[in-house]
């Protein structure tokens, strides 16, 4: 109730404050992962083109200089904020991202795009990876379809598909990291987008893909089964006569690891009782655990004199299945100090966030608020998650507050200053029987071309 009470008293703060005075939207609804590169944005304006006969080649890039500090040393086991922080460190300097990527687009002789392909690498202290290498082919009969291959984002969500390029907060929220990590995996994709300036359905986009399901943060696939992610979304639409605008998004994702060990667990509820129940069926090798989630989202935009105000919202719930000590989605099959594969846990889930983003006085300058929240297990709460009952910090619920100010330099630079700070559930699990000195400040430079 106190919790509810403080995010009522903001919202009401800044609702009033939003709409005091109304101009024109000039920000750009692209910056999505699946999306072309778009030269209306800021980024797009400044990207380096080649034109031949053979068609078009461009080249785009960014890089995320920042400085952070903990709340404490090893930021309280916070991963959510650029990665780990060492047990004894509690500030760091970090390439959080060095993006390059290369577009290559070849036209019909009429102006209308027949194929597409993308090439990104992501290079920082820690490493080099293939961030995205896709192909697009379009249909001209209709102008309707197009059909993409390759390592790409799946489309689930708007946080997720959001580019790091364009959000404003440093990171995703907790919710879209754990269950979508690296937002990219291989595979194919079917979609409907229209494209002719007459169709009647141009405002509508459906996605469908298939890919293995691990994502990024492996090597290769580990199981057979294939995870089906889907969404439904609008283009952004003008809903009022003050210019206010409207897009919103249904995702859905249908996929599973498959059990490699006798035992599986699932958290559920026996006469009202939270338990962890064991299944140890000698069919259970072999037996696909599921990995089922359902999002809605959507994103208010109202101009002002000087800028504008936007809202953003999403919800998801679902069923994941991850293991004992995290609910993350593992990259590899999870094993054991000795390599024998562990069981898999399955817990129903659901999480949130909102966003409120308002320029202050012109577009140079802008406040950016968000709270989110994630719950691993929403069938135990509280002081019964508890290890004698099998729960352990893998159910404990997350409410993180985050708050920051973007200084737009110029096209080519974009300063940061950000705040975060998880608050966790207080439980009878060891670490957090009370709140985890887990927040975090940033001072990030965004530099792009």
């Amino acid at each position: 109730m106190k919790r509810l009470k403080i995010i009522l008293s903001f919202s009401s703060i800044i609702i009033v404050y939003s709409f005091q005075s109304i101009g024109q939207i000039t920000n750009n609804n692209g910056g999505l992962l699946t999306d072309m590169i778009d030269t209306t944005t800021r980024i797009g304006k400044s990207m380096l083109s080649l034109n031949s006969r053979l068609g078009k080649i461009g080249f785009s890039g960014y890089l995320q200089p920042q400085f952070q500090v903990a709340e404490s040393n090893g930021a309280g086991g916070n991963i959510y904020n650029g990665g780990d922080f060492g047990p004894q460190v509690n500030n760091r300097f970090r390439l959080r991202r060095g993006r390059f990527r290369a577009d290559f687009s070849h036209l019909t002789d009429d102006g209308r795009p027949s194929t597409y392909f993308v090439f990104q690498f992501d290079g920082t202290e820690r490493g080099v990876n293939i961030r995205d290498f896709w192909g697009r082919v379009f249909e001209h009969k209709w102008d309707l379809f197009h059909f993409s291959a390759g390592v790409m984002a799946r489309p689930f969500g708007h946080e997720v598909l959001l580019s790091s390029a364009f959000r404003e907060a440093p990171e995703r929220g907790r919710m879209s990291q754990t269950l979508v990590q690296t937002e990219r995996d291989l595979g194919f994709m079917f979609s409907f987008n229209p494209r002719r300036k007459n169709s009647n359905f141009k405002w509508l986009a459906i996605d469908l893909g298939i890919y293995n399901g691990q994502g990024l943060t492996g090597t290769a696939e580990y199981d057979s089964h294939k995870d089906v992610v889907a969404r439904i979304s609008s283009k952004r639409r003008t809903i009022s006569r003050s210019g206010g605008k409207l897009s919103w998004g249904i995702s859905s994702y249908f996929g599973g690891i498959t059990s490699q060990n006798d035992l599986m667990y699932a958290a559920k509820k026996v006469d009202g009782k939270p338990i962890i129940e064991k299944d140890s069926a000698a069919s259970n090798i072999g037996r696909t655990a599921p990995r089922r989630y359902l999002g809605a989202d959507f994103q208010l935009v109202f101009p002002n004199k000087n800028g504008q105000t936007e809202f953003r919202a999403e919800y998801i719930r679902g069923v994941q299945t991850a293991t004992a000590a995290s609910s993350t989605t593992p990259g590899s099959y999870p094993v054991s100090s000795t390599g024998m594969p562990l069981p898999l846990y399955t817990r129903r889930f659901d999480g949130a966030y909102f966003y409120f983003l308002q320029h202050l006085g012109s577009q140079d300058h802008q406040l950016v608020l968000k709270y989110d929240w994630y719950n691993p297990n929403t069938d135990v709460k509280g002081k019964k998650i508890d290890a004698k009952n099998g729960f352990t910090g893998a159910d404990v619920r997350f409410d993180t507050f985050g708050g920051g100010y973007v200084y737009y330099v110029n096209q080519h630079l974009r300063v940061v200053f950000w705040y975060e700070h998880p608050i966790n559930e207080k439980t009878a699990v060891k670490g957090y029987e009370s709140d985890v000195k887990d927040g975090v400040f940033t001072l990030r430079t965004h530099f792009n071309f």
